[in-house]
């Protein structure tokens, strides 16, 4: 039988029990492939729903990408179409051999950087998530163009997704504050980091959350210049094989959509704009929480997800709850491997109300 808690330390231990067991009970998401090549149906989705939340209703989306493409001025060799390109750098990647194939596969990495910048010349935190504004406004954030690249990538075979970045390349931490796309060599000797918020293509950033396996893991990679070669786990020190360490997952990069709708609601959890121009409203938290209930629905193994609802829950004064969320937070970033700074802070707050 449970035996109810009683006193304070009790409470705070029993409270992702008790008010949490939504994310301490929901099951880890199945291990998938990042499958959401161009055209593909997981792809289509994704911008379907970006639409239907924006209210977006035309041009299609592969529609509006094809007449970008066309106007871009900047093709792959072996079709005039966008399909057609891509399947004739499909073809050309598979005839290749040996160090020829990577160095195909790398400039098939810079095409895709450079058109993905070229097309979408805005950048925005405060809306270039969404396939919605790429086609209204032509807007641009880290994980739309690094999910772009990736899904333009994997239509001409090669393994690529999109993974986290906590550490960028001058050893600097963030809570997973950005996202670039891992294109892994068809040799499977070494794996790249193509980032489309950089003039260059391939960063050396020195931290990143990817998939071990059917977990994920927050790592350190191991450079050879600027290919990846490794990785080590920065809470064990203990090495993570190339071969093993995959991209992010469709559930996660879905729940991480919502995520970001939450954070940029306007009136929400950044405040109004989305960006720290104004005051949260309570209409706007409650539907930053409402954005970041659906990620952790999408994925309950979303730490940054978890965690931010649980602040967003302490402005709406519901403490019991925050307490629950950010609680369940912290415990998925020290599994996952990394208790970065804010989430440690909470901590504190959590254990001392």
């Amino acid at each position: 039988m449970f035996n109810f808690p009683t006193s304070k330390a009790q409470i705070l231990l029993a409270l992702p029990l008790l008010l949490g067991s939504v994310y301490a009970a929901a099951p880890a998401p199945a291990p998938k492939d990042a499958a959401y090549a161009y055209g593909s149906s997981a792809f289509n989705a994704l911008a379907q729903d970006s639409y239907a939340v924006r209210a977006l209703k035309t041009p299609e989306f592969s529609t509006w990408l094809e007449g970008k493409y066309a106007a871009a001025n900047f093709p792959l060799s072996g079709g005039k179409t966008l399909l057609a390109g891509l399947a004739a750098r499909k073809a050309a990647i598979a005839a290749a051999s040996g160090d020829q194939r990577d160095q195909l596969a790398q400039d098939t990495a810079q095409w895709a950087h450079t058109f993905i910048k070229k097309i979408l010349p805005n950048f925005s935190l405060e809306r270039g998530y969404e396939f919605a504004y790429a086609v209204s406004s032509g807007q641009r954030q880290c994980l739309l163009q690094s999910l772009l690249i990736s899904a333009l990538l994997q239509q001409t075979g090669l393994d690529a997704g999109a993974v986290m970045v906590w550490q960028n390349d001058k050893g600097q931490e963030s809570n997973l504050g950005h996202v670039v796309a891992l294109v892994r060599l068809p040799s499977g000797k070494a794996a790249l980091l193509d980032d489309a918020s950089d003039p260059k293509p391939f960063m050396t950033h020195q931290g990143l959350l990817l998939r071990d396996g059917d977990a994920y893991r927050f790592v350190h990679p191991v450079y050879d210049g600027e290919k990846i070669t490794g990785f080590k786990r920065p809470d064990t020190q203990k090495s993570v094989a190339l071969a093993s360490a995959r991209p992010l997952d469709l559930a996660y990069l879905k729940s991480q959509i919502n995520y970001y709708r939450g954070e940029r609601t306007d009136g929400g959890f950044m405040g109004a704009g989305g960006n720290y121009a104004g005051k949260s409203t309570q209409t706007g938290l409650a539907q930053s929480a409402k954005f970041l209930q659906q990620a952790i629905s999408d994925d309950s193994q979303n730490a940054l997800a978890t965690y931010v609802l649980g602040l967003v829950q302490r402005k709406l004064g519901q403490n019991v709850q925050a307490k629950a969320s950010i609680l369940a937070g912290v415990k998925l970033y020290q599994v996952q491997g990394h208790l970065p700074a804010g989430p440690a802070d909470a901590l504190k707050w959590a254990q001392s109300n």
